[in-house]
C-alpha cells in the first residue's frame, strides 16, 4: 500500500487554516496546545498534529515552542551596530553563531541616505538580570569591529504577535476599534527551581514530541510531577512571563516547498512630540499589520525617533501603503510626526534569545570572560549606547 504524502505547503487550505491560528492565537500557557488549535480551527486533533509535525520536519515551520515574555525576564534591547561594510557579513555570522543572547540578527538598509543609514546591522539582545547589557555590547563590539552601537530598550510595548498567515491580503488601514493596550516592562525574579521549570518549558519541540500531553517529559526533566509542573507554568502566566504557544514560520528564506512567507521586512520609525509617546504607540499598535510596536528612544543617531514597529509583506508597495495609512491615522488623531523613516530588512537569521543566568555564566566561560566583571555596577542602568 502506498501512503499519500502529508501536504506541507502554505497554500494548502488545511495548513493555512491551522497556521492562521497556531502562529499567534494561542496566548498564555497551553496545557494541551494541539487540542486548543484543533478546537479553534474546528479540525480533529489527529489532523492538526499530523500537519504541524509534517511542516516542522519539512522546515516549513522552523520551530514549535511555548514562548515567554522575555522582556520581563531579562534586560532586552534593540541594538543598531555601525560596522564597516566589508565587516558586515563577518559580524552577522559571529553574532548569530556565537552569541546566544542575540536573537534576531538582521541587515537593514534605507531607500536613501538618511540619519542612521550607516547602521547596517541590527540585533535584538537579551541579557539576564544582574548582568550589564552595555558591557555585553562592548565585548561584542570589539569582536565584530563596530565603530559604534546604539542600545534601544523598549520602554513600553503596544503590539507583539507575528501571524504572517492571517495577515496575507490585509487591507491598508485595517485596525482595531480601540487603541492598543500599553504593556509594561517589569522584571520578575525567579528561584533556581523555577528557572529549571522555565528552561524545560521554553525549549522547542521535536516533531515526535507533539502529542496531547507534551509536558509530561518536560515535568520529569524539571524533577516535578506533571501536576506541579502545570501549576508552576500557570503561576508563571499569572506573573506575566508567559507569552504564547506558537508555530514559527521562516520570515524571508525560501521554504522547501519553494514558497516564501514574506519578502519584505520593514522597521518603521516615527518621531512624535515628548509626552505623546503612549498615544502614538497605542494608535500604531492598533493597526493589524503591525507584528511589533514599541516605544524606543532612537537618540540623535536616528533623529530622536521614539516609536518603532515592524511590518511584513510580500509586496513592497503594499507595505508602504500600510505605512501611509498609519501615517494618515496619526495625523487624524492629532499626533504630529516630526520625522519618519523605513529600514528594510535584508539578510536575516532568527533564534530565541537565551535568558538564563546559568547559561550566561557558562557563555562567559567559553568566551574567556569573567562573569563577575559582566555584572551591573551599583547604580548602573541601561542607557543608549
Amino acid at each position: 500500500m502506498t501512503l499519500t504524502a502529508v501536504p506541507v505547503s502554505l497554500s494548502d487550505p488545511v495548513n493555512a487554516r491551522i497556521l492562521a491560528v497556531s502562529e499567534d492565537r494561542l496566548q498564555g500557557f497551553q496545557p494541551d496546545p494541539l487540542g486548543e488549535i484543533a478546537r479553534l480551527t474546528q479540525l480533529d486533533v489527529e489532523t492538526v498534529t499530523e500537519r504541524i509535525a509534517a511542516m516542522l520536519r519539512a522546515g516549513v515551520i522552523r520551530r514549535v515552542r511555548q514562548t515567554l515574555l522575555a522582556t520581563n525576564l531579562a534586560q532586552g534591547a534593540l541594538v543598531a551596530w555601525e560596522v564597516p561594510q566589508e565587516n558586515v557579513d563577518f559580524a552577522f555570522d559571529l553574532l548569530f553563531q556565537r552569541d546566544p543572547f542575540s536573537g534576531h540578527v538582521v541587515t537593514r538598509s534605507t531607500d536613501a541616505a538618511t540619519p542612521g543609514s550607516t547602521y547596517k546591522l541590527w540585533t535584538t539582545l537579551k541579557v539576564p538580570a544582574g548582568f550589564s547589557i552595555r558591557r555585553h555590547c562592548e565585548v561584542l563590539s570589539g569582536l565584530i569591529g563596530a565603530s559604534h552601537f546604539r542600545i534601544m530598550p523598549a520602554k513600553k510595548l503596544f503590539a507583539l504577535g507575528v501571524g504572517h498567515t492571517r495577515r496575507r491580503g490585509m487591507e491598508p488601514g485595517s485596525r482595531a476599534d480601540v487603541p492598543a493596550e500599553v504593556q509594561d516592562v517589569a522584571m520578575v525574579t525567579l528561584t533556581d527551581a523555577e528557572w529549571r521549570v522555565l528552561e524545560a518549558l521554553k525549549r522547542e519541540f521535536a516533531p515526535e514530541e507533539l502529542t496531547r500531553s507534551p509536558w509530561q517529559a518536560r515535568a520529569v526533566e524539571a524533577g516535578l510531577s506533571l501536576a506541579d509542573f502545570l501549576k508552576t507554568a500557570q503561576d508563571f502566566q499569572q506573573r506575566r512571563i508567559i507569552g504564547r504557544f506558537s508555530t514559527f514560520l521562516e520570515h524571508v528564506k525560501t521554504l522547501s516547498t519553494g514558497e516564501k512567507v514574506t519578502k519584505f521586512n520593514a522597521l518603521f520609525h516615527w518621531a512624535v512630540p515628548a509626552g505623546r509617546e503612549l498615544d502614538a504607540g497605542r494608535e500604531v499598535g492598533r493597526h493589524h499589520i503591525m507584528t511589533h510596536a514599541y516605544w524606543r528612544e532612537g537618540g540623535p543617531e536616528f533623529r530622536n525617533v521614539n516609536i518603532m514597529g515592524v511590518a511584513h509583506g510580500t509586496d513592497k508597495s503594499l507595505v508602504l501603503a500600510h505605512k501611509a495609512a498609519i501615517d494618515g491615522h496619526l495625523q487624524e488623531a492629532g499626533i504630529a510626526v516630526g520625522y519618519t523613516n523605513v529600514f528594510w530588512g535584508g539578510r536575516s537569521e532568527i533564534k530565541p534569545s537565551e535568558i538564563s543566568p546559568h547559561a550566561y555564566a557558562r557563555w562567559c566561560g567559553t568566551m574567556g570572560l569573567d562573569a563577575g566583571a559582566m555584572r551591573l555596577a551599583s547604580g548602573e542602568t541601561m542607557l543608549a549606547g
